[in-house]
């Protein structure tokens, strides 16, 4: 019996969490980051059970059993966090945490993709721009004073929303700093080694056929200008590629840093939002870029086969 209550109280050690924090930009373990333990299965978001430091050779140990449900491992290091989700059933020993060093620096960092999506109804466009991040160096970027993603919105827009999407992680809401100096928004979001997306959506009154005009204030190796099927784009410094064939939208490549163009027609299924004279409604609803995503997603590969079928077009004309 004495032997069985000593097995018993020993179970809780013999189920803690272990493992090693592990600098990718050093390539050796990391002492000093901080690992905290979460349960995310909770009404009220994930709660935090415990937390410890890495010791000298980037050891951490978390003394608590996962519950049934999902947990995550969220390590702080060099002003960063970094997300590392437990399913239920994976190992809680021998787990590696990765970290990078932080630079203000830009470095590898760059835009690869940059996708503007207009939806004119009724006296409003709802604009989407998606910006994807791809990082192949060893450090991530961090400037909480200037933030990474920078952009500009046409005047009179309203107040843009961003949510932004970590290398392997979820969309979250991200916070928007405005430069009244520049009248330009800023992002004080992370850009880790990896993929970051960042999806922006504001609205801009619309009246069809008058010109419309904004600039991009990124390094963009590739920026699109994108409208569904139904509605119609012009403008000068625009390279024509043609329809997604999935979609149908229209996909015309940016040559410049500014563009003005006209639109007209409305997009399929877009509505007004009618006046009510009995009082503010209040709706749950998504932004309208969410609303889009798998639109945006599918536009970004039909961009790729779109091009590479133009230049096919172009080398077997000559």
């Amino acid at each position: 019996m004495k032997t069985f209550l000593l097995l018993l109280c020993a179970l809780p050690m013999s189920a803690a969490i272990t493992g090693t924090v592990m600098n990718q930009t050093t390539g050796k373990p990391q002492a000093g980051a901080t690992v905290a333990f979460y349960k995310v299965a909770t009404a009220t978001g994930p709660e935090l059970v415990e937390q410890a430091k890495s010791g000298p050779d980037g050891s951490f140990t978390i003394n608590q059993t996962p519950p049934p449900g999902p947990s995550l491992l969220r390590t702080a290091f060099d002003g960063i966090t970094y997300n590392h989700m437990l399913p239920p059933g994976s190992p809680t020993t021998g787990i590696t945490l990765d970290v990078y060093n932080t630079s203000k620096s830009q470095g590898s960092a760059k835009v690869t993709k940059h996708m503007i999506l207009f939806e004119p109804a009724g006296g409003s466009v709802a604009v989407a721009e998606t910006f994807l991040f791809v990082n192949d160096g060893k450090t991530a970027w961090n400037d909480p004073d200037l933030g990474t993603l920078k952009f500009a919105v046409p005047q009179g827009a309203s107040k843009p929303e961003v949510r932004a999407t970590a290398p392997g992680g979820m969309p979250l809401g991200a916070a928007v700093s405005r430069n009244p100096r520049t009248e330009t928004y800023f992002v004080d979001f992370a850009i880790k080694p990896g993929e970051t997306r960042f999806d922006v959506s504001y609205t801009v009154p619309y009246s069809e056929g008058a010109d419309y005009s904004g600039r991009v204030l990124t390094k963009d190796e590739n920026t699109y200008l994108i409208v569904p099927n139904g509605v119609t784009l012009a403008g000068e410094g625009l390279n024509d590629l043609g329809s997604e064939p999935r979609t149908q939208a229209h996909i015309f490549g940016l040559t410049g840093g500014t563009y003005k163009i006209r639109l007209s027609g409305t997009a399929p299924g877009a509505e007004p939002q009618a006046e009510s004279d009995s009082g503010p409604k209040i709706e749950p609803m998504l932004p309208r870029v969410n609303t889009q995503a798998k639109l945006i997603l599918g536009l970004a590969f039909g961009i790729m086969g779109l091009g590479f079928a133009l230049l096919y077009r172009k080398g077997a004309k000559t």
